[in-house]
C-alpha cells in the first residue's frame, strides 16, 4: 500500500456550502473526472474522503498532463492499492468497514469480479451507502459499453439542443455531462445519508449520467406533447431579440436575457430605441438585426461596464481566466 497525502487543490465551493458532512467517511473508487468531482464536492462539505487508486495512480493522472486529476481530488487522502493482491484486498476490506459511503465508477460487474460485489460489501458493512456511477446504468444494451461525456450528451438529447446558426450540434468545451453526473451523485449520497441518520440503514445507489441528462428533457417533452414547440420554452430559444447571444465590436460576446417586459423596455430605453418595444423581434427580423448592430457598435469592455450599471439582464460572456477580475466574483470570493 502506498499513501499519497493529498492531491492538488481545486477551486473551492461557495462558503455557504458549510462543513455539514464532518465525521462522514467516503471511500472513493472512481477515475477520471465525474466520480472524483462528486467525491470532491463531498470533501468540500467536510467529509473525510479516502481515494483508492491502482499502483502507479489512476488514468486521470495522465489525462491532460495530470491537470484533470489535480483539479478534482483536492482535500482527499489518496492511497494506492492492488485490489488483486492479498495485501490490497485486506487493506480495502478495513476501509470498507470504516466507511459510511463507497462511490465507484467501474463498468458494471467489475467489483463483483474482484470479490467486492453488493453481497460482500453488505457483509463487511451492513450500513454502507454503496453508489455506482456509470455512463448508462447497471442494465441495458449500452451498460458495459465504453463511453465519455460527448456520448452521454448525444444519447440523452441534450446535444441536439446545443446548435449553431446552421442547426448543427456544437461541440462543448466543457464536460457538461460529467459535472451533471457528479452533482447527481453528491445529491443522492446526501439524501441517503439523511435516511441513514434516521434509520441506520445503508443504501444501494445506481446513478447513470445519461439518465440524469435525460431527466432534463421534461420541459421540452411537455411542450412537444402539447404541440406548442419542438425547441422547449418559446422565447428563450434564441428566436427573439430580447433573449440571445450577441457579438461585440471586438469579436467577443454578451448575453441579453431581457425576457420580461420591464427588462426589455429598460433595455430599449437605454439604447434610445423606443420603437423596438413593439417591433418584430423574431430572428432575422428588423429589431433582431438592429439589436445585433447595436451590440457590434461597442467592444466587450463597454458592455461589461453597462451590465454593472443597468438592470436589464445583460452579462458579458466571460472566459474562465477572467472570473477573478469581475466584480461579481471578487465579491463572492474576496480572498481570491
Amino acid at each position: 500500500m502506498r499513501e499519497i497525502k493529498e492531491a492538488g487543490r481545486a477551486p473551492r465551493l461557495s462558503p455557504a456550502a458549510g462543513k455539514f458532512l464532518e465525521g462522514i467517511r467516503i471511500l472513493d473508487l472512481t477515475y477520471y473526472l465525474p466520480g472524483p468531482h462528486a467525491a470532491w464536492r463531498l470533501a468540500e462539505m467536510g467529509a473525510a474522503v479516502t481515494k483508492v487508486e491502482p499502483p502507479g495512480g489512476e488514468p486521470g493522472k495522465t489525462l491532460g498532463g495530470g491537470i484533470v486529476h489535480q483539479a478534482n481530488n483536492g482535500g482527499k487522502n489518496i492511497i494506492e492499492l492492488d485490489l488483486k493482491g492479498d495485501e490490497g484486498r485486506t487493506a480495502i476490506q478495513q476501509l470498507i468497514r470504516d466507511a459510511d459511503v463507497l462511490i465507484e465508477s467501474f463498468r458494471p460487474g467489475t467489483l463483483d469480479r474482484l470479490g467486492f460485489g453488493e453481497r460482500e460489501l453488505d457483509a463487511l458493512n451492513p450500513g454502507l451507502i454503496y453508489c455506482s456511477m456509470t455512463g448508462y446504468g447497471q442494465e441495458g444494451s449500452y451498460a458495459r459499453a465504453g463511453s465519455h461525456d460527448l456520448n452521454y450528451l448525444a444519447l440523452s438529447g441534450v446535444l441536439s439542443q446545443l446548435l449553431d446558426a446552421n442547426g448543427r450540434p456544437v461541440h462543448p468545451l466543457n464536460t457538461i455531462a460529467d459535472f451533471a453526473g457528479a452533482l447527481a451523485v453528491s445529491e443522492a449520497v446526501c439524501a441517503a445519508l439523511v435516511r441513514k441518520m434516521t434509520t441506520g440503514e445503508g443504501a444501494r445507489l445506481d446513478v447513470s449520467i445519461t439518465d440524469v441528462l435525460a431527466g432534463w428533457q421534461g420541459v421540452h417533452l411537455a411542450y412537444e406533447s402539447a404541440g406548442l414547440s419542438d425547441t422547449g420554452i418559446p422565447g428563450i430559444d434564441g428566436s427573439l431579440a430580447r433573449y440571445g447571444i450577441y457579438e461585440t465590436a471586438d469579436g467577443r460576446h454578451v448575453v441579453l436575457a431581457a425576457l420580461e417586459e420591464k427588462f426589455w423596455h429598460a433595455f430599449c430605453d437605454h439604447a434610445g430605441q423606443a420603437g423596438w418595444k413593439g417591433g418584430d423581434e423574431r430572428r432575422g427580423g428588423p429589431v433582431h438585426r438592429e439589436v445585433g448592430d447595436y451590440f457590434r457598435s461597442r467592444p466587450h469592455e463597454h458592455w461589461l461596464d453597462v451590465s454593472l450599471q443597468t438592470d436589464f439582464c445583460l452579462t458579458p460572456v466571460l472566459r474562465p481566466g477572467e472570473l477573478d477580475r469581475h466584480p461579481h466574483w471578487r465579491g463572492r470570493n474576496p480572498q481570491a
